[in-house]
This record gives C-alpha cells, structure tokens and sequence, in this order.
C-alpha cells in the first residue's frame, strides 16, 4: 500500500519532544470489563502513567469512554442497554463513579481533575464552540486535568458527536493540541483483522488516508466492520491530520505506552498531519459544525477553490440542496457529486437559487440587493 511503510522502515517524522499539550482518548475496554464494571486497578495505572506525563511538562485532556459500561455494573446489566433511555440511565449512574475513580486514581499524584461533558451541540454551535474552549484552556492554565465524555445522559441522536474517538478529534481542536493519542486493545491499524488474519500486519506510518485505507474497516456496502473499532478511528484521524494535528493508535495495555509514544518509538500507527495546522477558526468550520445544506459547482470553481485559493462566486454555482440561512456551514460538491469544500455561506439557501451562474454585476439587480460579491469568502473556505 502506498500510504504505509513496512514495520522494520524508520519513521524520522515521529518527533514528539516539543509536544506540550496533548489528548489521549482510553476506550470503554481498557478500563471496564463485562458484566463487571470498572477495574480500579487499570484506571489507577493509566493515571501513573498520565500524572508522570504531567509532571513531566505535557498538558493532558482525557477523553474517557467507560460511562455506560460503570453504570451497567452498578444496575447489574449483563448486557449492553439497546434502548436510549436505557443507556441514559446506565450513563447517569455510571457517570459519577467513573469520576470518583479517575479522582481517586490521580489524586495520589496531587493532580486535580475536572469532569466536562460534551454534545455535539455544544461543538457545532460556535458560541458554545469558543465557551468549551475557553473552559477547557482555563483548566490547562490552573493546572487541572480535563476528564471529558460525551454527556449521554441527556444526548440524542440528533445531538450526539455519536463515539468518543471523533469527540477526541475535536477535542484536539479545541484546545489546540499537538498531538492526539488515542489507545485501543488492538496495537494499532492493521490490513486485516489480527484476530482472524495470521497475516495481517501492522501499518506502523499511515501518510494518506485513502479510499484502500477505508476498506481495512468498511466492507463493499461501506458499513462498518468491528477491526477493534477503527471505522470511527480512521474518521478521527482524518479529522486530525487535515488539521495539521498528528495522531496515533497504539495498544493501551502496553506499558509505559504515552510515554513511549512521546519518546518516538515506533509503537502503535502514526498518522502523519497535512501541511501546516488550520487555524482555529477554519478547524470548526471542516470538522465541528455539520453542514446545513450543499451547494453544486462547476469544474472552473472547482479548480479556483482547491488549486487557486479563490473564493466562491455564483457564476460557479451549478445547483443548492437544503434550507440555510447566510452564515451557516454548507458543503461544496464538484461536478461528480464528491464533497472536496467546505464554508460560511453569505447568502441563505433562497437566494443563492435565483444567483445560480449569475455574474456579480448582475446581483443587485437580481436579488434587490448585493451584500457580498462572493457567496463564501476565501477566508471562510476550507478544502477538505
């Protein structure tokens, strides 16, 4: 595979020294286990290994699966709930025990800890967006380790960032970081599924995320396969690379793993970032705030936005799918119908159909008014 190097090739591009705030996402498995509830033991060994980490000058923001799972022991659940009320039941209670153990666990390292719950509500909204960054930053700056989960006692489907992997991506944008960890019970990604394939190995560079990457994960009806849960993994990923943010999978029951990790020893998958980092801005527009509708541009646009660095006129509009207003998220598709952008539109959805291919000198009279020559700014655009 062109986007992989054998386990053996050096990895240079592994230099995590000058890493100073980093997000490590622990899943549901390394800290729970079945029927039983949280393993004390497990969560007190990673916060050895975090509070060291810590100590050591890096900056952590935790996010935690294992909720549910605590919850499922504490209700005496032998199986996973189905139902959402269920799962918000089990959530709430096991919510606060995972807390206690995580205050428990670190508190033995004289680290203060804080619980912040998340939906995707308060990400693809940009004032709550710039408040759970401004909370989480002044928790770093008083020297308290953020402990963060998606808050399923109250989360929907509608509301839902869905898994804890993606909610660790935007984590990882909203706190600035300069490197997101994220560990597993598989030692990373794999061209088959290691408990099934003999041969299967381990990618140790990933430098592309690409379509022949997706089908390790996803079968031909694109529906996601269990290989140690890296669908959601992958989409993490992706999110933080085109960010310019590094990121790893490694295998959490390894010891010493984070630190490692920052050593830059070979160990887990290294997903190498893209170019320079999005700012901040730019980051909630490609990953945060989902798009409120899609707008068709013809292949001169197309080319303009992603090869030219221009901004979106309406002579390159082919065609608008949804209701938006001016201000909101929207994506762009080229002429094969592929999502390759994404913006702040400055024209709600109605007006842009009655300026579909129209040239700027013609908008005022078309529309009765003309408040932007373009319909996405430059400098609201970002190529995905």
């Amino acid at each position: 595979m062109g986007e992989s190097r054998e386990l053996t090739a050096p990895v240079p591009s592994r230099q995590f020294h000058r890493v100073r705030r980093l997000v490590v996402k622990v899943g549901s498995s390394l800290i729970a286990s079945a029927g039983a509830g949280l393993d004390p033991l497990q969560i007190q060994r990673l916060a050895d290994e975090l509070a060291a980490t810590w100590q050591s000058g890096v900056e952590i923001a935790l996010v935690s699966s294992g909720a549910i799972a605590a919850g499922m022991g504490r209700l005496g659940l032998a199986s996973r709930p189905r139902s959402i009320p269920e799962k918000q039941a089990a959530a709430a209670v096991g919510q606060s025990q995972l807390m206690w153990h995580y205050e428990q666990a670190f508190s033995r390292h004289l680290l203060q800890v804080a619980q912040v719950l998340l939906t995707q509500e308060d990400i693809s909204d940009r004032a709550r967006y710039l408040n759970a960054r401004n909370t989480l930053m002044t928790l770093l700056h008083f020297r308290v380790l953020p402990i963060i989960n998606e808050n399923d006692t109250v989360a929907v489907e509608e509301i839902k960032v869905g898994d804890n992997d993606n909610l660790a991506a935007l984590v990882a944008h909203l706190i600035d970081a300069d490197l997101l960890v994220i560990l597993t019970d598989v030692d990373g990604l794999y061209t088959g599924d290691p408990r099934r394939d003999p041969r299967a190995r381990r990618l140790e560079l990933v430098e592309t995320i690409t379509p022949e990457l997706g089908r390790l994960v996803w079968d031909d009806d694109e529906e996601q396969i269990s290989v140690g849960g890296m669908g959601t993994k992958l989409q993490a990923a992706q999110k933080a690379v085109t960010s310019g943010i590094p990121m790893v999978i490694a295998g959490g029951g390894e010891p010493q793993i984070v630190r490692r990790i920052l050593r830059g020893e070979p160990v887990g998958t290294y997903f190498l970032p893209k170019g320079d980092r999005l700012a901040a801005r730019k980051r909630w527009i490609a990953f945060a705030a989902p798009p409120q509708g899609r707008l068709h541009v013809d292949h001169g646009a197309c080319r303009a936005v992603t090869e030219g660095g221009k901004s979106l006129l309406p002579s390159g509009l082919l065609g608008v799918e949804g209701e938006f207003d001016a201000g909101e998220v929207v994506g762009l598709l080229d002429p094969a119908g592929k999502e390759f952008a994404r913006g702040v539109t400055n024209y709600a959805a109605q007006d842009l159909q009655k300026i579909c291919g129209a040239k700027t000198t013609v908008l005022t009279q078309v529309l009765g008014h003309k408040s932007f020559d373009e319909v996405i700014h430059r400098d609201n655009l970002v190529v995905l």
